[in-house]
């Protein structure tokens, strides 16, 4: 039986070092690929494209799909004005994963976002974020941890039965959710809504706050996996 083919979005960044080389780079931290990898999936690395249209045509070839974490979403894709303290916009990624929440949600494509992937679900489906959130972020490089809890009789708690440590970098966070969206796990210290799913289409949608590329446990990758494989 073939292993599921599961794309993951990735950074564009201007400069990058590895060797003798700094040049402009799309990268993805191993983390994400080895998830899929160990989750019993094949990981396919998906650069922004200039053309969102191509989100499409690449999702058709997917069987699941992954929006990976990284920088703030632009607010004025949520209708809010900037906060200073979010990050420099990242304008080419937002339209590209946008434009691959759509494909994915329109083709019933099982779909994992995680920490960015999450809030942009969110987005996607009319939600608004917090732009600012203290006590969720280690120092910088460093992953924290906090305990979440799944909501009971949610997809989430199906496959995180009971609360657990995940690791966490992130000052954003849902405010408002968007059309459809309920939340299936909040954060144990000041209810933060950590993981949001859908529950009225048929298949596979989850956004989760945490990075569980960043930790030990597949539960979650493995679920996305399974439903990418029925």
């Amino acid at each position: 039986m073939s292993k599921p083919l599961i794309g993951v979005s990735t950074y564009l960044e201007s400069s990058a070092s590895w060797g003798v080389w700094n040049l402009p780079a799309a990268l993805l931290p191993a983390g994400y690929h080895r998830l899929v990898q160990r989750a019993g999936g094949l990981a396919a690395m998906l650069p922004p494209d200039e053309d969102p249209a191509a989100a499409a045509r690449i999702v058709s070839r997917l069987d699941g799909l992954v929006i990976s974490g990284g920088p703030d979403v632009e607010p004025v894709r949520y209708g809010a004005e900037l906060d200073p303290r979010t990050g420099p916009p990242a304008r080419e990624r937002d339209a590209w994963e946008l434009a691959l929440i759509d494909a994915a949600l329109a083709s019933g494509t099982p779909l994992l976002g995680i920490c960015r992937g999450h809030q942009l679900l969110n987005v996607f489906l009319g939600g608004t974020l917090v732009q600012h959130l203290d006590g969720h972020a280690g120092r910088p490089g460093v992953f924290d941890h906090h305990e979440v809890k799944p909501v009971p009789d949610t997809l989430l708690a199906e496959i995180l039965p009971d609360p657990v440590s995940v690791p966490t970098f992130h000052h954003q966070a849902v405010a408002h959710l968007g059309e459809g969206l309920v939340p299936s796990a909040h954060s144990a210290e000041d209810g933060t809504v950590e993981a949001v799913e859908l529950p009225d289409v048929e298949g596979f949608v989850l956004g989760v706050q945490w990075h569980p590329e960043a930790g030990d446990d597949v539960r979650i990758m493995r679920a996305l996996v399974e439903a990418a494989g029925g």
